[in-house]
C-alpha cells in the first residue's frame, strides 16, 4: 500500500558525472517495496510543485532504508536541488508505486537483468532479491515453483563511464557495453549479449526506449519471455493524470484506448504488450 511519509537522508554521495548514490531512512515503504518499483521524492521548494519519480536502486527492510541512484537532469532542476541535501536533512517520500517485476518467471530459468543508462540502478535490487532467492522454495496457487533462478547474469550499457558493476558482480555474471569501447563490448547490451552466447531464459530489462524496442524485438525472435520496465515522464505518479501513458497492443479500460499508465499499470509491462 502506498504511503506518503517524512523519510530522513541517512547518506548521500555521488557515484558517478551526474549521478548521485541517496538512502534514505523510511522503514514504512521498505518493509513493502519489490523489485521494480519506484517512489516520488517531494521537493522542499514550493516552487517544484510535482515530485520526482526514481526506481528503487535498493532496499533494506531490516534497516528500514531505501536507496535510490539518480541522474542529476540540470541546474536548477528538482534532481539537482535533492543533490544538495545532506545526512540529517528530511524530504517527504511517496511509495512504493507501480508494479515490480514478476521474479517468479526466473524460477528454474537462466535470467538475464538488462539495464541501460539510469536504468541500471532498479536492476541491481532485482539482481539482489533473486540471488537472495537461491535454495528457497514456494508456492505459486495451488502449484509448487522454484523461486530461485538457476543463473543469474546482468547486462549493463553505458554510454562510456560506469557505475554500480562491483555490486552486480555479487549477484552473479555481469557482461557490460559500453558507445566508445572503453569497458567490455564496443556497442550495445545486445552486442555484448551476442558476443558472449549468452542465451537467456527470461528477460526483465529498464532503459531507453532504443534499448526496450531492440529487446522486445529479440525476445520475440527467440521466444523469450520478456518483461521491461518504462522510464516516462510522470506527474502525479499515482495514475490520476494520464501524463504518462505508453501505446500498448490492448484496450485499456481505465481510458478505453490501446494505451497504459506507465505509474499505475507499470512500470514493468510484458514486452509484447506494448506498442513500442
Amino acid at each position: 500500500m502506498k504511503t506518503k511519509t517524512e523519510a530522513v537522508i541517512v547518506s548521500q554521495k555521488q557515484i558517478q558525472d551526474g549521478i548521485c548514490d541517496l538512502v534514505l531512512s523510511v522503514p514504512v515503504i521498505a518493509e513493502q517495496a519489490v523489485p521494480g518499483q519506484f517512489v516520488n521524492v517531494f521537493l522542499n521548494d514550493p516552487s517544484k510543485l510535482l515530485p520526482r519519480p526514481i526506481s528503487l536502486c535498493g532496499t533494506d527492510a531490516e534497516e528500514g532504508t531505501i536507496r535510490l541512484a539518480y541522474r542529476v537532469s540540470g541546474e536548477g532542476t528538482g534532481t539537482e536541488e535533492l543533490s544538495r541535501m545532506r545526512e540529517g536533512e528530511r524530504v517527504s517520500v511517496m511509495g512504493p508505486l507501480g508494479n515490480g517485476f514478476p521474479l517468479e518467471e526466473a524460477a528454474g530459468r537462466h535470467v538475464c537483468l538488462i539495464g541501460g543508462g539510469i536504468g541500471i540502478p532498479p536492476m541491481l535490487e532485482t539482481a539482489r532479491v533473486l540471488h537472495s532467492s537461491v535454495g528457497v522454495s514456494g508456492r505459486k496457487g495451488d502449484g509448487e515453483y522454484l523461486t530461485a533462478p538457476t543463473e543469474i547474469t546482468s547486462v549493463l550499457g553505458f554510454r562510456d563511464r560506469t557505475f554500480l558493476v562491483p555490486e552486480f558482480e555479487a549477484y552473479g555474471k555481469v557482461l557490460i557495453a559500453t558507445e566508445d569501447g572503453s569497458t567490455g563490448t564496443k556497442g550495445n547490451v545486445l552486442d555484448a549479449i551476442r558476443g558472449d552466447g549468452t542465451e537467456p531464459g527470461v528477460i526483465f530489462a529498464c532503459g531507453p526506449l532504443p534499448m526496450l524496442r531492440a529487446l522486445k524485438a529479440f525476445a520475440a525472435a527467440h521466444h523469450i519471455p520478456c518483461w521491461i520496465s518504462m522510464e516516462e515522464r510522470m506527474a502525479c505518479g499515482i495514475g490520476a493524470c494520464l501524463a504518462c501513458v505508453c501505446r500498448t497492443t490492448e484496450t485499456d479500460p481505465h481510458s478505453h484506448v490501446k494505451n497504459a499508465r506507465v505509474c499505475a499499470d507499470g512500470p514493468v509491462f510484458e514486452a509484447g504488450k506494448l506498442d513500442l
